[in-house]
């Protein structure tokens, strides 16, 4: 009784290892490239965004990426090398630091 107890459990642990494994294996795989393909470029009021996200350049992707969650939900890359994308960015922070 107590070997099937064993093999029970033995199954249980190696079929929950295996499940963590492949739900870390899917999101570091989407972690190490870039998130943008493309981007969007016609400014926009920024009461529109709800949360921005810089990501800097690093071994997953040659260039920074700023992603902005709208209001309604959907995500938008912005192109940061674009002068309303970068005044949006220091609005942010701006924002961020007054609120600390």
């Amino acid at each position: 009784m107590t070997s099937k107890l064993a093999v029970a459990f033995l199954a249980v642990f190696l079929l929950s290892a295996a499940l963590c494994e492949a739900a870390v294996l899917a999101r570091v795989s989407t972690e190490l490239r870039c998130q943008c393909i493309k981007t969007h470029s016609t400014p926009f009021h920024p009461k529109y965004i709800k949360e921005l996200r810089v990501i800097d350049e690093g071994p997953h992707c040659e260039h920074s990426e700023i992603i902005v969650k709208l209001a309604n939900g959907n995500e938008v890359c912005l192109d940061p090398k674009e002068k309303w994308v970068q005044r949006l960015v220091q609005l942010f922070l701006k924002k961020t630091e007054k609120q600390q």
